[in-house]
């Protein structure tokens, strides 16, 4: 029987599996929908080979796996580093250990439920109507990590959303059109928000500073973002960092509140 003491199992193992699993299914809400998931997947599957070798005791490809690891390391870093930006700003945000946010760590075990506290409607129905009169408008929505840093470039409101206070609020000739709106569970909470700009040079020449805007803000936090362009009345959902395609309307308010849930 002692051959069959790897297997021996204690509280102390299934903490550990516990936490690693939590992690890596945090890895994996950052990467998901991006181009870094594919390279995700595939170290971990370089890894757990990795891993088979080691306990068959196959040594020469157990030490090639290993070296491959343990070089790759400074690889990922470069890779992820947006991902790795985001890990960190998750675990540094200030409204991290709130009930509320905790709670959201553990919706994959609620999927089919997509019950949001935002009013999504409202915001869809006024970027509607917004775009049809070409107003332009950049509305982010928060999520799990602290967006104090942007909120403090701006005007602090506490103001209820509905659909004509927003139209009001990016309206031409108000005071308050300027820069983003930043939505809170169902709370408009700062107006005239500067947002960070996204330096990536890929993005088409045909979006302006709105857009980069969006992107930069969703590059380096997990919020979502939505843009009404001024000269097209297009609008765009942004996640990630990355444009997110939709057929229509209805279809772009189920991911949000999916995204939101």
């Amino acid at each position: 029987m002692d051959s069959l003491n790897f297997i021996e199992f204690n509280l102390i193992d299934l903490i550990d599996i516990l936490l690693m699993a939590f992690l890596l299914y945090n890895v994996y809400k950052l990467v998901k929908g991006t181009v870094a998931i594919n390279i995700f997947i595939g170290i971990v599957i370089v890894y757990l080979i990795w891993q088979l070798t080691a306990v068959l005791k196959m040594e020469l490809l157990s030490n090639v796996f290993g070296k491959f690891i343990g070089v790759g390391v400074f690889g990922l870093i470069v890779v992820f580093h947006q991902e790795i930006r985001k890990f960190l700003l998750m675990l540094g945000s200030t409204n991290f250990a709130s009930k509320r946010n905790f709670v959201r760590h553990f919706k994959f075990l609620k999927q089919d439920q997509l019950n949001t506290v935002v009013d999504v409607e409202s915001v869809v129905n006024a970027c509607k109507k917004m775009a049809k009169a070409k107003t332009g408008a950049l509305i982010v929505f928060g999520r799990n990590n602290s967006l104090d840093f942007v909120k403090n470039t701006g005007d602090k409101m506490n103001i209820e959303i509905t659909q004509p206070i927003l139209e009001s609020i990016f309206y031409k000739n108000s005071p308050l059109h300027d820069g983003a709106v930043i939505v809170e569970d169902n709370y408009i909470v700062a107006t005239r928000v500067i947002l960070p700009v996204s330096d990536e040079r890929n993005i088409p020449q045909r979006y302006g500073l709105r857009h980069r805007a969006a992107i930069g803000i969703t590059e380096k936090t997990d919020a979502l973002a939505l843009v009404v362009s001024e000269e097209t009345g297009h609008i765009s959902y942004i996640k990630n960092g990355e444009f997110v395609s939709f057929t229509d309307f209805d279809e772009m308010t189920t991911m949000i509140k999916r995204d939101l849930a």
